[in-house]
């Protein structure tokens, strides 16, 4: 009954299609009417009005703009048999008399030169008629057509469809922003935001100064305008927003950063005004902006952009909205992005966003917790260890862990299995991390023997180091780009020493020490150990201050604004210092590994023809061969390093 009384009481949306069907029938109507109103008249041919004029039966013809006749007949002749159905008729009253025959007069000189010779001159006569209404609507069909492409392209903007679209034409400076409040159902809660709990303690409060407001400003406190969430891609900034939505009981507003730019000039501007005036009606409320560095990027770093720029004047609204005059504290703004260090410092300052929340990759017990949401609607094997999951999964966001789980799943389906278990995991970070495993890549005995030896080599190596993380497979299965692969289990670390930094490159040139130790040449193979190698040494030097000839310098730049911009911060002497040292690094390292692997080459060749055979050599048949390493630490999480990669 309530549906049927809402249904009776809601307005009907107006149809424009009815304007446009009027529009051409009153134009249709207008050009009868202007030409004498859908008359009747039948046509005839020149030789037939000439015998009615030789017999006297014309009372006078009309020339009407030099070339249609208007042919009138006397009074006795429209008596007669013949002319009886001709007289004219119209469908619409008319005070003037309607011609009874019409035809084309072809020439106007030579129709007149046959009258003359007939002796009928004096029946004649000219006259130009002009259609009044037609001429002003045929003027006005480029304004009419202009303004037609005009409501169709408001309409396609405004997201109108249907009868209804002519509603939204006007619509396009209103906010795009979508409303959830408490009669909205939305499902995710805090409950499902796994880890992130200081980001999530932070929100949470957020919510509660909106619920309970004179808890806080009973000690005079103000309640805070906004929060930034900061972080990298996947780790839950969104997510967190909408648990905010659904938890909170007050009024939610939701949008991205690029819901307020638009080709004309002053929509943006226009959009927050309309944003912030819908969550002030609705106050105490939530605006939500996601990837706010669509417009929040710093003012005047674009030269190109000029004075007048739209997403300017964008974020200059923005500002004066969060802290001006008018300013509804009872309005709080939520933003997310993963690029702050480019936001403009007037967005950034305390009394806008007060609060930046910082949304960081989990570690490994926030990874355990994050598996357990994600695993919730999977059919698991009884028994599987979210421990040693968490472990596998060093440096992945919470994105990448669902997507673990979803590529689990979609392998553990494709092989029949009832339940998901743990070699799909191992199996889902290979796929992720390393590529599509393709068993049937043509390779060479000698491209396979190389590949061997090269893994084999960085295994050596690792082992041996204590700094170097201990090694858990080596694969020489060809996967996404690399022709082979070894997996380590590094520590997690807070800092990093420059012994454990040099162990680390060590063992990563021992690829390319086995090649040159074994067939004494190198190979293209190891492009992605030295890319990975060189970019640790330069960090070194120029980052981290860890050389003892260039010293305790760094060139960092936390901008964001490039590595050095557009000038160097030293000079070409220091260039030169930077380079050698760099190279002095690296070219230490891969003597070292050349040392270890030749005291130890009878147990590199034993390790890489146990590889050629089995492809895949775990942890075990390393200590069959080398024993255990003396300085054997516990277990960390497993990561995948590309050792052996094609040539570019």
């Amino acid at each position: 009954m309530a549906n049927d009384k809402n249904t009776k009481n809601k307005k009907p949306k107006f149809n424009y299609y009815w304007v446009y069907g009027a529009i051409i029938a009153i134009f249709i109507a207008m050009n009868f009417l202007g030409g004498g109103g859908l008359q009747d008249t039948k046509t005839i041919t020149p030789s037939e009005f000439f015998t009615y004029a030789e017999n006297d039966e014309v009372a006078k013809v009309v020339i009407i703009n030099r070339h249609e006749a208007n042919v009138y007949l006397t009074s006795e002749a429209q008596e007669t048999e013949q002319h009886k159905k001709s007289k004219p008729s119209s469908i619409l009253p008319s005070t003037t008399p309607l011609p009874n025959y019409t035809f084309e007069i072809g020439d106007l000189q030579n129709f007149e030169n046959d009258l003359k010779a007939i002796g009928k001159y004096d029946i004649l006569s000219n006259k130009t008629e002009t259609n009044a209404w037609g001429d002003l609507l045929i003027g006005l069909v480029p304004f009419i057509l202009l303004i037609g492409v005009w409501i169709f392209i408001m309409r396609r903007m405004s997201g109108g469809a249907g009868g209804g679209a002519g509603g939204q034409i006007f619509n396009i400076g209103k906010s795009k922003a979508k409303l959830f409040d408490q009669n909205t159902e939305v499902k995710t809660s805090f409950k499902d935001v796994a880890g992130l709990e200081g980001a999530k303690e932070e929100v949470q409060e957020i919510v509660d100064f909106l619920k309970n407001p004179e808890k806080y400003t009973s000690l005079g406190g103000k309640i805070p305008k906004g929060a930034l969430l900061v972080g990298p891609p996947g780790t839950g900034k969104t997510l967190l927003a909408k648990a905010v939505a659904g938890e909170a009981k007050v009024p939610f507003f939701s949008l991205s950063g690029s819901d307020f730019v638009e080709m004309f000039v002053g929509v943006g501007a226009s959009r927050v005004r309309d944003l912030f005036k819908q969550a002030k009606e609705k106050s105490p409320a939530i605006i939500f902006i996601d990837e706010i560095d669509a417009i929040g990027r710093a003012r005047g770093k674009n030269a190109m952009s000029g004075s007048n720029d739209e997403r300017e004047n964008t974020l200059n609204q923005l500002l004066t909205e969060m802290d001006g005059f008018g300013t509804n504290t009872n309005v709080i703004v939520l933003a997310a992005t993963n690029r702050a260090d480019i936001l403009d410092k007037a967005l950034m300052r305390a009394g806008r966003f007060d609060r930046q929340i910082f949304v960081d990759l989990p570690d490994i017990r926030e990874r355990k917790e994050i598996f357990e949401v994600h695993l919730r609607p999977l059919k698991k094997a009884e028994g599987l260890d979210l421990d040693f999951l968490s472990k596998q999964t060093p440096g992945f966001s919470g994105a990448d862990i669902a997507n673990v789980c979803n590529e689990a799943a979609l392998i553990a389906a494709r092989q029949g299995k009832k339940a998901v278990d743990k070699q799909d995991f191992l199996d889902a970070v290979d796929r992720i991390v390393g590529g599509l495993e393709k068993k049937n890549k043509i390779i060479t005995p000698s491209e396979k023997r190389a590949v061997a030896f090269h893994e084999a080599g960085h295994a050596t190596v690792s082992w041996m180091l204590e700094h170097a993380a201990p090694l858990v497979k080596v694969t020489i299965v060809p996967r996404g780009r690399s022709l082979g692969a070894a997996w380590y289990l590094p520590e997690e670390r807070l800092i990093v020493r420059p012994e454990q930094m040099l162990d680390e490159m060590c063992a990563a040139l021992g690829g390319r020490a086995a090649e040159k130790v074994i067939f004494n040449q190198i190979s293209t193979g190891a492009l992605s150990d030295l890319e990975k190698v060189t970019k640790q040494a330069r960090a070194m030097v120029t980052v981290y201050g860890l050389s003892d000839k260039v010293g305790n310098l760094t060139y960092y730049d936390s901008s964001g604004q490039g590595e050095y911009g557009f000038t160097k911060p030293y000079s070409e002497k220091t260039a030169e210092l930077i380079d050698k040292e760099i190279s002095n690094i690296i070219e230490t390292q891969y003597q070292r590994a050349i040392k270890l692997l030749e005291e130890n080459k009878d147990k590199l060749t034993e390790l890489a023809e146990v590889l050629l055979e089995k492809e895949v050599i775990f942890k075990d048949n390393l200590e069959k061969i080398f024993g255990k390493r003396a300085f054997e630490v516990e277990a960390q999480p497993t990561v995948i390093k590309e050792t052996f990669s094609e040539e570019e």
